[in-house]
């Protein structure tokens, strides 16, 4: 009995041994893991959203050499009836107001100030768009009506394998997925742990197999499309769209400070959802695109591209908000009114016409209630029709 009894505390204690080293081993996984699954929690979203690279594996996107550009600032502006009480309904972080490349307004709030870098969430698909329209004029991407499977050869024998690039532009590629940000095991939440974990999304994005429509016939939001454009950016010139973001579009807009990707465990840059900038960084890229692509004198974006994808391509419902190539066009829409929106609170609304940029951050827990979407559009238009 002494004997099985030594024998039995020296198994234990090598059980613990083992579990101790494992621990050590995975404790970065497991520490991303444990922010994931507390990265929307009351208490600390707003400090979450302001400190990404403190939960997750991240790449620079580097400002470039180019002297920090300007953003005057015009003439003070108050904002209009109910301003006041949407900030604070809606937990905005920042908003910031641009009327004719001037700024008329920028506040931070719930602590937050001008150099977080704050998540984009889906306003980060606007900025793939752009690289997008870029790469499309230089050729190393034909046309988007190749198929996806072209440029990224991995997605063969997927639900992807008969969708074009246009279709996954458009959010019409027909492929099944689960959306639900409310859902622990929905494919966005099971998506967000594979990033946590170190995993790959280009082998999660191959690993979806079945469609609910054929590619083209109906508008769907699959964020996942999104990692689909990237994986062909990607396979289109051999470069990291961490690099290529750098180089096409954010060095020439000379930003204040470097921005950053999360990445995946290989490295690969979460296209969908994961830039982090200042909100005056988000306002430059705002400006380049209200000016049709042109900043600083020089053409970052074709201005044709801007055009096309921005208007509402997509086959989306009836009299429901549009969708063009990762930007929204809202209801009701007039000329050159569009977005960029991303879930909890981010969004760059344009209206042209007037000249108006409006960028918001936010940390708003209730984003997903009956007709908030509409209600910040509301003042949107409303902020803008006072300038």
């Amino acid at each position: 009995m002494r004997v099985f009894g030594k024998w039995l505390g020296r198994v234990l204690l090598a059980l613990i041994l083992a579990a101790g080293v494992i621990g050590v081993w995975k404790w970065e996984e497991i520490n991303r893991l444990l922010a994931v699954n507390s990265l929307f929690n009351a208490e600390k979203i707003v400090s979450n959203f302001s400190h990404m690279d403190a939960a997750f594996l991240t790449a620079q996107v580097a400002r470039g050499s180019n002297p920090t550009s300007d953003l005057p600032h015009g003439a003070a502006f108050e904002l209009p009836t109910g301003g006041a009480d949407w900030v604070e309904e809606r937990a905005v972080t920042s908003l910031l107001v641009l009327k004719d490349g001037q700024i008329r307004f920028e506040e931070y709030y719930l602590g937050t100030g001008p150099d977080d870098r704050r998540i984009s969430w889906s306003v980060a698909k606007s900025y793939l768009s752009a690289l997008m329209g870029v790469l499309l004029e230089e050729g190393a991407i034909a046309s988007i009506d190749d198929p996806v499977v072209k440029y990224a050869p991995q997605l063969k024998a997927s639900a992807y394998e008969p969708a074009s690039i246009r279709n996954v532009l458009n959010m019409a590629s027909g492929v099944t997925f689960d959306e639900d940000y409310f859902d622990k095991n929905s494919d966005i939440n099971r998506m967000g742990r594979v990033v946590a974990l170190g995993g790959t999304l280009d082998d999660f994005s191959a690993s979806f197999t079945d469609s609910f429509a054929a590619p083209g016939e109906t508008w769907q939001y699959v964020s996942i499309d999104t990692h689909v454009i990237g994986m062909v950016i990607r396979g289109a010139t051999g470069r990291s769209v961490t690099d290529l973001l750098t180089e096409k579009i954010i060095a020439p807009l000379g930003l204040e400070r470097d921005g950053y990707y999360i990445t995946d465990g290989a490295g690969v840059a979460f296209v969908l959802g994961g830039l982090n900038f200042t909100t005056r960084d988000y306002a430059r890229f705002g400006q380049m695109i209200l000016e049709n692509g042109s900043y600083g004198g020089k053409q970052v974006v074709p201005a044709d591209w801007i055009a096309a994808s921005t208007a509402a391509s997509a086959p989306t419902a009836p009299g429901k908000i549009g969708y063009g190539y990762q930007w929204w066009i809202p209801v009701g829409a007039g000329p050159g009114e569009f977005l960029a929106r991303g879930v909890y609170g981010q969004y760059i609304y344009f209206d042209q016409p007037r000249g108006v940029v409006i960028v918001t951050t936010g940390a708003d827990r209730g984003f997903r209630g009956d007709g908030v979407n509409e209600a910040n559009i509301e003042m949107f238009r409303k902020i803008a029709q006072s300038l």
